[in-house]
């Protein structure tokens, strides 16, 4: 059987990929709203065991078509980890059309444009961001352990490699005090990351997180249902990203929502503005999850 240590976590759209673990937890793990990583320290997997996992993963299944390596920073692993596993890959899974993995600002930064290259050549097609907000102040407080700059020049050597980038952000993550600057700034960065996908997650907050206790104390003040659904209109008339595939359709979001910006904007706003009225229904908080 292929090895896993821990619960996994994987984006919606690799639910039909073969998730192999090539890092164990998260490089930063320090996000105050993230409960997903804690119990475990992250590491680099030893890559005789990745590739034993690979092999395993072959004669398990017959086609496979996608490949996500976890956990939650596996583009953190030196190029010749890196470059064994890609290789590897393409000679157990010719099939294979795309490999992907989570990736922070980081990680990202510490490989050269000619790296990032050659893992395009490769076979890594996409990487996934956690943007979280584009305010300085917000990714300070939440202590994401980067900056917004940081945030674009990363997603600026991405693109020159040629590589696509999906980002999230999280509706409602400044709170009611930081609602407007949060959205601003978010449209903003992502309107200078020009990714190919934007998934937009609504904060639930976690039991255990530091967010949490703040909001028990008294010192945050989570958006109700209508000021989130105004945030993501703020989010959408700052965001310039032409060609962006843009879902607000996870499980925690109010109102589902999907469109290709900039050409649906108008669309998506109108969907909203339908929402604030009471002309469309909103998901009740016991349907909505995580």
């Amino acid at each position: 059987m292929i090895q896993y240590e821990g619960i996994l976590y994987r984006p919606p759209s690799e639910a039909y990929s073969l998730i192999i673990q090539a890092t164990v937890g998260c490089s930063n793990n320090t996000c105050t709203f993230c409960s997903m990583y804690k119990a475990k320290r992250f590491r680099i997997r030893a890559l005789e065991d990745v590739l034993h996992d690979l092999q395993i993963g072959r004669e398990m299944y017959g086609f496979v078509k996608r490949i996500f390596l976890a956990d939650g920073d596996a583009l953190i692993m030196p190029m010749n980890h890196w470059v064994a596993i890609l290789e590897r890959i393409k000679e157990l899974f010719p099939e294979c059309e795309r490999v992907t993995s989570y990736a922070t600002p980081k990680s990202i930064l510490l490989k050269s444009e000619d790296e990032l290259q050659q893992l395009k050549k490769m076979g890594l097609e996409m990487v996934y961001i956690g943007l979280e907000s584009g305010s300085d102040k917000i990714l300070e407080q939440i202590r994401k352990g980067t900056t917004s700059q940081q945030i674009i020049t990363a997603s600026k050597k991405l693109h020159e490699a040629n590589i696509d980038i999906s980002v999230t952000a999280i509706n409602g993550l400044g709170g009611r005090v930081l609602l407007d600057e949060h959205a601003i700034e978010t449209g903003r960065v992502l309107s200078e990351m020009k990714p190919a996908y934007i998934g937009l997650l609504t904060l639930m907050l976690e039991p255990g997180t530091p967010l949490y206790e703040e909001h028990k104390k008294g010192e945050f003040q989570l958006l109700n249902a209508e000021e989130m659904l105004k945030e993501i209109r703020l989010i959408l008339e700052n965001c310039d990203c032409p060609g962006s595939v843009f879902r607000a359709n996870h499980a925690s979001n109010y109102l589902p929502l999907k469109g290709t910006l900039n050409q649906d904007k108008d669309y998506l706003i109108r969907q909203i503005d339908k929402a604030l009225s009471g002309e469309k229904s909103l998901k009740p908080d016991w349907l909505r999850g995580l």
